[in-house]
């Protein structure tokens, strides 16, 4: 008697310590989540649904194959591919890229972390820009183009890409004052991009 309740003792004492440990550890990833998403901007929290996965990667090659690494034909084919993913409202935390994909629909939110996933994918800097109401995508660019303007943080070169306007081009133009900037965020790192200097020409 004596030792099956011993037993008992060191096996109710196992069970409390792999409870404990499933809850200590489920605290933790509940904080990585928080701290990988979830981001206050003044009054409002932005929720990111960035990703960097086999789908991603996948979707991203095929929609540039056939740019022969030619940066704006592999930028301009994965707007194309987003902008015509039809606007809907989405009422929810945004959804990841493959979600708009295999559901046909989305809206600035949703169609931007699409966009921004497949360029990261490709190795180009964009991030968020967060205006009242909207989000849109920039990009930085090796070379200058002709007739577009760029929004310049720190004289590196920045080109709006709108994913809410069907068949636009990289350039589009911003139509917002600096005012309205609300935050730039670096969504893969989900911290807002510090810059001393801003200029849209």
């Amino acid at each position: 008697m004596l030792f099956q309740n011993r037993s008992f003792y060191y096996i109710s004492i196992l069970v409390s310590l792999i409870f404990l440990g499933l809850v200590l550890y489920m605290i933790f990833k509940s904080f990585i989540i928080v701290d990988r998403q979830y981001l206050d901007i003044e009054d409002k929290t932005y929720v990111n649904q960035v990703k960097v996965d086999a789908f991603t990667k996948s979707l991203a090659e095929k929609l540039t194959l056939h740019c022969n690494k030619d940066k704006l034909c592999e930028v301009q084919s994965m707007l194309d591919f987003t902008t015509n993913i039809p606007y809907k409202i989405n009422e929810n935390v945004a959804r990841s890229a493959r979600q708009v994909v295999t559901q046909n629909y989305g809206d600035c939110d949703d169609k931007s972390n699409l966009l921004i996933s497949l360029l990261y994918v490709k190795g180009y800097e964009a991030y968020f820009v967060l205006v009242p109401k909207h989000i849109f995508v920039i990009v930085n660019l090796q070379q200058t183009l002709k007739d577009k303007k760029a929004l310049y943080l720190d004289k590196k070169a920045f080109y709006k890409l709108e994913t809410t306007a069907t068949n636009s081009k990289i350039g589009f133009p911003l139509k917002y004052s600096f005012e309205e900037i609300e935050a730039i965020i670096d969504p893969f790192k989900n911290k807002k991009v510090k810059y001393s200097s801003l200029e849209y020409k």
